[in-house]
């Protein structure tokens, strides 16, 4: 009886290794295929003039994306300076300061964000930001953005604090700091590696998304006039060009697609590195 046990064990140990190595293969495989067509169509498309002239008119051939690169590194950009702080604050909050009334909705609530489709951000961006300023903007792209940053943070810096060990924390204490004192020079640099990693891949997580920016930053042509004008950006370029009727459109969204992917692979090693070779906030 035993060994027959023993033997079903084995067998359905084997087709079940099996199945997920080849869904694992799958999964793989559809990854490659589209990095391929991105390297594929979107090297060909390449040149000097995607990075430094602005877009034509429909139907000439040529130009390129100055434009919304530098607004997207403008909208990401404030949306970071948004959402860092808040979401890292409240990681704090979430790790060091547990309150069971407050704390499980504050951990709900982000817990929600994540899962809420990018367009209701968008929406809601749109409500508070644009509706009131009648003007389409870079700024409320930032909001949009920094709103689904926030609980990003949020949930990898309370993760990462509590794996600090709380020997740490004690030993502070011990020595008679306060637990602001704990927290910022102890707690925080033991967890900073983490935290940095988190907030490195949020980062690039927002850095894609193009539904909140076609109801907040909505798009330019032209070098914008400022935060708070309407403002290009790659997403929102790609989805338009890749739409459009034309085949040189066509060629420059399939850049688009290989610069922004790039930015976020870089953005991905680079959290890589910060984990695996220790690199961490030097302590005030």
């Amino acid at each position: 009886m035993m060994h027959g046990n023993i033997i079903w064990r084995k067998s359905v140990n084997a087709v079940m290794l099996t199945v997920t190595g080849v869904f694992t293969v799958l999964a793989v495989c559809t990854l490659f295929v589209i990095l391929g067509y991105l390297v594929y169509y979107g090297g060909r498309s390449l040149d000097w003039n995607f990075f430094t002239k602005l877009p034509l008119p429909p139907g000439e051939i040529g130009g390129g994306m100055a434009n919304a690169i530098v607004g997207s590194l403008e909208i990401v950009g404030v949306a970071a300076l948004m959402g860092l702080p808040v979401g890292f604050l409240a990681g704090i909050y979430l790790s060091e300061f547990e309150d069971k009334m407050f704390c499980p909705v504050v951990r709900y609530v982000a817990d929600l964000l994540n899962g809420i489709p990018s367009i209701v951000v968008g929406l809601l961006a749109w409500t508070l930001v644009v509706v009131p300023t009648r003007t389409f903007s870079g700024l409320a792209g930032s909001v949009a953005l920094a709103a689904m940053l926030i609980p990003i943070v949020t949930r990898q810096t309370e993760q990462f604090l509590r794996e600090v060990p709380l020997s740490l924390r004690e030993a502070a204490l011990a020595l008679g700091a306060s637990k602001w004192k704990t927290i910022v020079t102890v707690v925080v640099p033991a967890g900073s590696k983490g935290i940095m990693t988190g907030m490195i891949l949020g980062v690039a997580r927002i850095s894609g998304e193009s539904a909140p920016l076609l109801f907040t930053a909505f798009n330019n042509q032209f070098w914008g006039g400022g935060i708070t004008q309407p403002t290009a950006s790659l997403p929102v370029m790609i989805y338009t060009h890749a739409i459009s009727a034309y085949d040189d459109w066509h060629r420059q969204a399939w850049a688009a697609g290989l610069v922004l992917i790039s930015m976020v692979l870089i953005a991905n090693i680079a959290a890589r590195l910060v984990l695996a070779r220790g690199i961490s906030v030097p302590r005030a």
